[in-house]
């Protein structure tokens, strides 16, 4: 009698004195994300904020997640900061996100400078950061400690449309390419693995200048590239000045067989923004829902019936964030440290972005993807699959039919 009350006590004591320390046990799983829901890569930012939105809904249909120091599931809740797509707010909203709202653990934004920002603030405060849409290059160097990052190699993306050339006769493949690359580090960087990858295809460029960003006018650049014969365009940059771009190319009534866009052109709003005019367009993706991937076909499906539109990114965003709540289920912590160490190192099986495998530095790599606008859809174009879409080659603008 006297050992049980002794250990009555002993419990008794330990629970105020928690409670005295503010360290009560949780009643949910916070996770942060700074996201562009304004300024030029809002369009990108809002098909990942539906894209956490789902995955944070889908694990509470399932009852949430079972935490060990609250010795059961808990729901998960998703806390949105605009980082406007300006580097500075994102190292604003991260704070916001970790100081006033008391984020436990972090979902990233979009793109390399923006990323980078975050992985910073979460170096500072050192809270575990899952990343998407950065480039390796730039993110491995740094060593970060409180961040993971999942994504393709710039190599490898820069080597896709060089390798859908080689698939087309002699005849039709780009003879004299143009490198549009938008002045930022992301694209500087992209332009150096699309230089390296035209040396390994014995590929020279036409014209590879610095293409400003939010730019109303183009024209002079476009007359460069008519001046300069170009017979394709490789072309990285945001949504906004892709469609400024390609609507005064048709202005100015230059067309080219192949264009090719990152970043930019497969946004619905670039479709929208442009209707007919989209068709032959191709753009990158990294992933599809006609990729044999567990749950991407219900996921993309998803997509087209709240949206009316189909999507080759929500399904990165939603692995990124699957690969998360995956780590916290599996250490039943949510602790920042536990929690990276759990993705570093480890394979995440099942993920609608298919199997990934990080190594123990924390990059987790994925394939990129090809596509091409035609009517309404991006029709995957790159892996081929056997009676797959086949490329279309654009006709001069004149030829196009509406």
């Amino acid at each position: 009698m006297k050992t049980r009350s002794w250990w009555k006590v002993a419990a008794v004591a330990a629970a105020a004195t928690i409670a005295q320390a503010g360290l009560a046990a949780p009643k949910e799983i916070l996770i942060g994300a700074p996201i562009s829901l304004t300024g030029l890569l809002a369009p990108d930012g809002l098909d990942q904020k539906w894209s956490y939105e789902q995955a944070v809904a889908d694990v509470n249909a399932k009852g949430g997640i079972f935490i060990k120091e609250a010795n059961r599931k808990l729901p998960v809740r998703l806390v949105i900061a605009d980082d406007q797509s300006d580097p500075a707010k994102v190292t604003d909203a991260m704070e916001r996100l970790i100081k006033i709202e008391k984020a436990n653990l972090l979902l990233s934004t979009h793109g390399g400078d923006l990323n980078m920002a975050g992985a910073l603030a979460a170096e500072k405060y050192k809270k575990f950061y899952m990343i998407t849409t950065m480039w390796p290059h730039m993110w491995a160097p740094k060593k970060f400690k409180w961040s993971a990052l999942f994504f393709y190699d710039a190599g490898g993306g820069a080597e896709v449309p060089f390798k859908i050339w080689q698939t087309l006769p002699e005849s039709e493949r780009p003879k004299n390419p143009a490198l549009v690359m938008e002045d930022s580090p992301d694209g500087q960087g992209f332009g150096g693995a699309f230089k390296a990858m035209a040396k390994k295809y014995n590929v020279a460029f036409g014209m590879d200048e610095p293409w400003a960003m939010g730019s109303k006018d183009y024209s002079s650049y476009i007359l460069k590239m008519k001046a300069k014969g170009i017979d394709s365009v490789l072309l990285f940059g945001n949504p906004t000045d892709a469609i400024t771009l390609v609507r005064q190319m048709k202005e100015q009534n230059f067309s080219v067989p192949y264009l090719h866009g990152w970043k930019g052109t497969w946004t619905n709003e670039f479709h929208e923004a442009l209707g007919a005019d989209s068709n032959y367009i191709l753009a990158d993706g990294f992933w599809s829902m006609d990729l044999p991937y567990p749950g991407a076909k219900e996921l993309g499906e998803r997509y087209m019936k709240d949206k009316g539109k189909g999507s080759v990114v929500v399904g990165m965003f939603y692995a990124n964030a699957q690969v998360l709540l995956k780590a916290i289920e599996k250490t039943g912590s949510l602790d920042p440290k536990a929690v990276r160490d759990a993705v570093a190192g480890h394979e995440f099986k099942d993920t609608v972005q298919g199997d990934v495998t990080f190594t123990p530095g924390g990059l987790g790599e994925i394939t990129s993807t090809a596509n091409q606008w035609w009517k309404d859809k991006l029709e995957l174009v790159y892996p081929p699959r056997q009676d797959g879409w086949k490329l279309k080659l654009a006709p001069a603008w004149d030829q196009r039919s509406r």
